[in-house]
This record gives C-alpha cells, structure tokens and sequence, in this order.
C-alpha cells in the first residue's frame, strides 16, 4: 500500500464530549486557561507549542511550530531572534495566526489578530528565566540564515561561549539587541473540539469594538 493510500485510510472517530454554548467561560482567556489546565493535567508534551503562520508582502505564507511563553487579556507572547524569517514577515505584515494543536484530548484553538513586539522590560525580564544553554544559542545562532555545515554553527557556538564563559559561566549574559518577544492580539479566538461523524463543535469569541462576541460555526 502506497504512502497516499495509507493516508487516505487514516482515521480517527472522535468520541469525547462535545463543546456547548453554557460551557463556555464568559471571556475568551478564561477559556483558554481552563483548556491550558487540562492539556497540562493531561501531561501533554509541550502544551504551550504552537503553530504560527505568517505571511511575507509579496503573499508567502510560512508556518512553524514555537513555544508561547505568556498570555493574558492583551494576547499572547512568545520570543524569537528579530532578523529570523518569521520576525521579517511580522514587521512586513503584522497580522498573524496560531493553532494549539492538542491531539490526545481532540481540541484545538485558533486564534488570529495582529501582532507587535513586546517592550524591552519584558524581553529582559523574560530572558532572565532562560538556561544559560539556550542564552548561549540565541546569541550563536543567526537564526534563517544559510550555513555551509553544521562545523560552522559549531564554530559560532564556541565563539559566544568563549565570550561569556560558557556553560560553566557565572556573569550574567545580556539578551541581544536583535532578540525579543512578540505579542498577538486577538481578533477571533476559536476553541475546536472534536465530534463524531466530523460533526465538530466550533465555538469562537469575535471582538467587535470593545466585546466579545461567541458565536458557533459549522464544522
């Protein structure tokens, strides 16, 4: 059987309970963290991760998994290296998308809205809570560049950490100046579950002006 029929066959009858209009929390984050508790107590992997998409001017669309690292009324925040391919999109079109794709438990969440970089008080402050290891790797890596091998960012690597000491380091590594977060600022945010016979509930919050408006969508 050939990869393509192999996918064709493959299925999955979703069984779990449904999503009605009176389980729904009044506001779209209160929502959010009770299904972020679940996907925590269910011991997913990576809870947080997500897929952004983004959009280059000339149309490109690109998407890739990152991690968020904050939410609350203002959106959510995750942080990357500013010259990355998905910084330039941002600056270019500061309208993006991301999916919480939480398989096991037959749940998703969308949401869509513009984005805008955090201020720097919060990249440091977050920064802060990093391992060292992953410091070091946001200073090496000039991340969506095209390297010859992999002895190159090897060799980037050893640079950064003969500039700060290295894992064994004890000085504080400054953030770098072309490194930060990114706030999304929701429009819409819709919360999947899964149904029998495709038949899924869609539940979204739409803001219009000041509210948020729920609405049910066909699946």
């Amino acid at each position: 059987m050939s990869t393509a029929d192999r996918m064709a066959q493959m299925r999955l009858n979703y069984s779990t309970a449904g999503l009605s209009e009176a389980d729904l929390a009044p506001d779209w984050l209160t929502q959010f963290r009770r299904w972020f508790d679940d996907a925590v107590a269910a011991g997913l992997t990576e809870p947080n991760g997500m897929v952004l998409a983004t959009a280059a001017p000339d149309g490109t669309v690109a998407a890739r998994s990152v991690l968020a690292k904050g939410v609350d009324q203002h959106g959510l925040v995750f942080y990357t290296n500013y010259t990355s391919d998905k910084s330039r999109d941002l600056a270019a079109n500061p309208h993006a998308a991301v999916t919480f794709p939480w398989y096991d438990l037959h749940r998703q969440i969308h949401l869509r809205g513009t984005v805008s970089k955090v201020d720097r008080d919060t990249t440091q402050a977050y920064w802060a809570t990093r391992p060292r290891g992953s410091q070091l790797g946001a200073w090496a890596s000039p991340q969506s560049t095209v390297l010859p091998d992999r002895a190159a960012l090897d060799a980037l690597q050893a640079e950064v950490e003969a500039r700060f000491g290295g894992l064994d380091g004890t000085d504080p590594i400054p953030a770098p100046p072309h490194w930060g977060g990114w706030r999304l600022a929701p429009v819409t945010v819709e919360f999947w579950q899964g149904r029998t016979a495709r038949l899924h509930d869609r539940l979204r919050y739409r803001r219009d002006g000041d509210e948020w408006i729920i609405e049910r969508l066909a699946p």
